[in-house]
């Protein structure tokens, strides 16, 4: 009988990954206990939103927290979706992890970037701000989904296509409630600029969903 070559990834950089955001949440947590209350009940109450002041809020440390807890989770869920989808090679997992974080915080600070500049351009840079902070932060939220479904793939149902599914259907669920309501509350500016406001969702919202999906498949 030959011995035949097994490649064991090790789960250690993982490990890594997910106490550190962890402790990230848990260090909000532990600074902002009011707001982290607001926050963990977002899709069902607006208080978060409505009680956070406007001036500097997107640089409050409480949002900077929960979005780095952010970045971390959503490059490990697409590590791990894209794993699911086609065998990596485990010398060069942490790599790949790593160019995902990479370029979800530039594409993040770059559609920022674009989106001021949108707005100071046409006037609007409040609204843009407005618009900024309420996407982002409930994108924050489903970080939260995105950090359980990680721990479950990576330790408990390792690749199961069933947990990949719902997590994505609740992490388009929340956002799709977040946009929803923020469509409600800004309808009247939305629909002043209603050309700007299409071509921005194709060219800042639509297209990099087509990217990704594209990059994981491939």
């Amino acid at each position: 009988m030959n011995p035949i070559e097994r490649s064991i990834e090790s789960l250690d950089w993982m490990t890594i990954a997910l106490v550190l955001s962890l402790l990230i949440l848990s260090l909000s947590k532990y600074l902002f206990q009011t707001k982290f209350l607001n926050f963990l009940v977002l899709p069902f109450n607006n208080k978060y939103i409505v009680l956070s002041n406007k001036k500097g809020r997107l640089f409050h440390w409480f949002h900077i927290f929960i979005t780095l807890f952010q970045f971390i989770n959503l490059a490990l869920f697409l590590f791990l979706i894209k794993k699911f989808w086609g065998p990596t090679n485990p010398e060069n997992s942490i790599q790949s992890f790593l160019i995902i974080l990479g370029f979800i915080i530039l594409f993040q600070l770059l559609k920022i970037i674009i989106q001021w500049f949108k707005g100071y351009a046409f006037d609007t840079t409040e609204m843009i701000t407005d618009l900024i902070y309420e996407k982002i932060t409930y994108f924050n939220y489903s970080s939260l989904v995105m950090f359980v479904s990680n721990v479950i793939l990576i330790y408990v149902l390792n690749d199961s296509k069933i947990v990949i599914y719902i997590a994505i259907g609740l992490i388009l669920s929340i956002n799709a409630i977040g946009l929803i309501k923020l469509l409600k509350d800004h309808q009247k500016v939305i629909v002043y600029y209603l050309f700007y406001f299409i071509l921005y969702l194709c060219a800042l919202e639509i297209a990099p969903l087509v990217v990704i999906g594209s990059y994981l498949k491939g």
